[in-house]
Parts: C-alpha cells; sequence; structure tokens
C-alpha cells in the first residue's frame, strides 16, 4: 500500500479559513469523513483532541499532523488542508501553521506508525513542502505528493519499509542513532529522518533505531555499533543504553535531532562526544544525559516523559473497558 492511496480529492481542501486549533481540527474531520470509513464522527473527533492532550502533533516547519486510531474508523485514511492565512496551533509552538495532515486508523496493529513514518520522510524535505504550499489545486497537491513518493519509494508499500535508509558502505554504518518521543509518533520519525539526511549529505553511511510506538525497529545490530564511529541518542525517553558501553555517545533531545542532525553528527566526527560507560543497570538514558552535561532537570523531565510513555497503553485500555461497560 502506498500513502497516496490513502488520499482523495474530496478529503483534501485549500485555501481553508481556519482561526485556531479547533476549527482547523473540526474542517479535518469533515474530511476525514468522505472517505466513509468512520462510523461515529463525535468519536473520533474527540480522539483526535484527546490525542492532542497528551502530547503536541505540531513537527515544526508550519506543519501539524493529528492523529488518531480508534474502534470507530473501519479503515485507514488521509486528509490534508492548508490555510489561506498561518495560525497558532499551540501556544507555545515557535512558529504558526498552514499545513495540516489528519490521519485515521484502524484500533487493531500499528498501521498509523508506518502511516506516520512514510509521511515524515516526505515532509522532513523542505523543499517538497516548499512545493506543497505553491500548489493551485487539489489535484496539483495530491499529484506532487505522488511523484515525491514515487521517487524516494517507489511501488514499496509502507507497511514493508525500513525507517533506516538502506544505503551503506561496504565498511558498515559510520554513525548510528536511535531516536524516541514520549508517544513514539511524530518527532522520532521527523529526528530519523532528519539524521539519516545529513549524515547521507556529509558521506557518512547513517542507520537510525526508532523507538516508536509500535516498538523498536530498524534495531541496531552489535556488529554495526561495533564498527561504528559513534551513537546519537536523540530522546525524551529511556532507551536501552548498555549496548553502548565503550562508545562515543552524544545524548540530547529529541528536538535537537530534528533542528541540529549536522550538529550532533560533527560532534562525534571530531572526536567531542563522550566515552558511554554502563553503569550496571543501564536502561537509563536519562541519567547519562544528566552526566553527560544535561541539567537535573532535563533528566526529570525524560523520567517524566518516559513514565507517561509506558502509562499510555493502560491509560487507553482503561478507556476501552469504561465504554464496554456502558
Amino acid at each position: 500500500m502506498r500513502l497516496i492511496e490513502l488520499f482523495s480529492r474530496e478529503a483534501t481542501a485549500l485555501h481553508v479559513k481556519a482561526a485556531n486549533k479547533a476549527e482547523i481540527i473540526d474542517k479535518l474531520v469533515d474530511l476525514q469523513y468522505t472517505h466513509g470509513n468512520i462510523t461515529d464522527k463525535e468519536a473520533y473527533t474527540q480522539a483526535i483532541f484527546d490525542r492532542e492532550e497528551e502530547f503536541s502533533t505540531y513537527v515544526g516547519n508550519g506543519i501539524v499532523v493529528p492523529h488518531a486510531k480508534n474502534n470507530v474508523v473501519t479503515a485507514p485514511s488521509l486528509a490534508v488542508a492548508r490555510t489561506s492565512e498561518r495560525i497558532q496551533y499551540n501556544p507555545d509552538d515557535d512558529e504558526k501553521s498552514d499545513l495540516f495532515f489528519m490521519i485515521a486508523a484502524p484500533m487493531n496493529g500499528s498501521l498509523h506508525v508506518d502511516m506516520l513514518a512514510r509521511l515524515m520522510n516526505l515532509l522532513a524535505e523542505e523543499d517538497f513542502v516548499a512545493k506543497l504550499r505553491t500548489a493551485k489545486t487539489e489535484e496539483e497537491f495530491l499529484d506532487m505528493l505522488d511523484k515525491a513518493e514515487q521517487e524516494n519509494f517507489g511501488s514499496e508499500s509502507f507497511t514493508d519499509q525500513e525507517v533506516a535508509a538502506k544505503a551503506k558502505a561496504s565498511g558498515g554504518y559510520r554513525i548510528l542513532a536511535v531516536t524516541a518521543c514520549p508517544t513514539g509518533i511524530a518527532h522520532t520519525y521527523m529526528a530519523a529522518t532528519n539524521l539519516e539526511k545529513a549524515g547521507a549529505a556529509m558521506g557518512l553511511p547513517t542507520k537510525v533505531e526508532t523507538n516508536g510506538s509500535g516498538g523498536a525497529k530498524n534495531i541496531l545490530t552489535a556488529d554495526e555499533i561495533a564498527k561504528c564511529d559513534g551513537i546519537v541518542i536523540a530522546a525524551d525517553k529511556n532507551v536501552e543504553m548498555d549496548r553502548f558501553d565503550g562508545k562515543p555517545v552524544v545524548i540530547t533531545r529529541v528536538a535537537d535531532g530534528i533542528h541540529k542532525p549536522e550538529e550532533l553528527i560533527n560532534k562525534i566526527i571530531n572526536g567531542e562526544a563522550p566515552i558511554y560507560h554502563a553503569q550496571g543497570g543501564g536502561h537509563n538514558a536519562a541519567a547519562s544525559s544528566a552526566s553527560a552535561g544535561d541539567s537535573i532537570g532535563g533528566a526529570f523531565y525524560k523520567h517524566l516523559m518516559n513514565g507517561i510513555s509506558h502509562m499510555l497503553p493502560f491509560v487507553v485500555g482503561g478507556g476501552i473497558m469504561i465504554a464496554i461497560s456502558f
């Protein structure tokens, strides 16, 4: 399945007028509903707002990707809106937004994660995003998406793709990385894509393991770790660290993986990355980050976000059980 198959002309709208977050979400839900795969519009809308309460779906560069998987969704779909005027989606977003992609996915499985990973790979290219902003018609907009996906992935299904770049030199990957955000969605894959692109541009084969909500993918092997020059950990929750004992490791926030990938890679290449030493329990990137120069507050934040990440399935499960009981 290709991503473009989940869009439609009816679920695409340019020149949309919306003043705030609530108005653009309502518009996107209306567009999603045209697919005919949502049995309860109000329940799906509530699922979108619930997801926004957990963690912002603003991903930078004026792009927002609201998403939800819910039992009222019978088949996956995508809707897209481009506003005539940029709006402040969240009060603390670093800029206003005008491109909004909404994902709907069934409750079973992690299809929404695969959809999001493919979409983030496309939207990480700033020149492509700039072209999307110039499209005059919905047909032209979708044609741009189709061509970009074809150029980057051919006929490869997004459900089978690896997030990491496929190309690697005969000597192995020079740079390895792990990305993770509390909810394991957009920021995880945005950081992965940008680190891969930066490594390729610098002539350094790069592989990224993503710790998303669907579990770890593209997992780094012991042989790859042994042969690499160093590892970048761009994460806001704990990741398994013992395996990196004795290697140069840069530990930072997932946002830095999105916005400063070249800087992070250069720290490894220039010998500025400290050697990581496992400390007996070793699955704690937050504590390691504190020893590598992060503030105590930053370490506490990662502990807190890691806890939230682990509790999300229980919160969702509790909601389902309450619904069943009613």
